[in-house]
């Protein structure tokens, strides 16, 4: 069993995975809305979703690659929670804040994207750790979720 990294690792790995996401983010928002002249809120969807497959691949094998099984669970399954999970808070997050922003405070799309993906950021680590991409409790042999910070299991 390889040795599982601390969750302060953890979060530094998953924020350089984020600022990488959001150097593909930013300037594909860019290029659908400028270039090829889709709505702010649409370009927003399709620009998150790019980020979300480029994360998604680095999380993999990166981020939690110390306590995913290749062979158990399944990539597939875990790209489905992804998208269900961190998917649906960075879709509706980002779309919904950047309108919110570029439409209520006025502030320019760009900026207001960027506002939104350190919101979403947050949340969306959470459910990665504790949904996406979390260790099997069969495999351990213990709950995956009800352990004290000590290391204990709770009953």
């Amino acid at each position: 069993m390889k040795n599982q990294r601390s969750q302060w690792t953890r979060w530094g790995l998953f924020n350089a995975v984020g600022l990488l996401g959001f150097g593909v983010q930013l300037p594909a928002l860019f290029l659908l809305k400028r270039v090829v002249g889709l709505d702010y809120r649409l370009a927003t969807a399709f620009a998150v979703e790019i980020a979300l497959i480029h994360n998604f691949l680095w999380h993999e094998h990166v981020t939690w690659a110390d306590i995913i099984s290749r062979s158990n669970g399944g990539v597939w399954l875990r790209l489905i929670r992804f998208h269900a999970a961190n998917g649906l808070i960075s879709l509706v997050g980002n779309v919904a804040l950047t309108w919110t922003l570029v439409g209520a405070a006025k502030i320019p799309y760009l900026v207001a994207n960027l506002v939104s993906v350190v919101i979403c950021s947050l949340l969306n680590f959470a459910v990665g750790d504790r949904f996406v991409f979390r260790e099997r409790a069969r495999q351990r042999g213990r709950p995956a979720l009800w352990q004290s910070a000590v290391g204990r299991e709770l009953t």
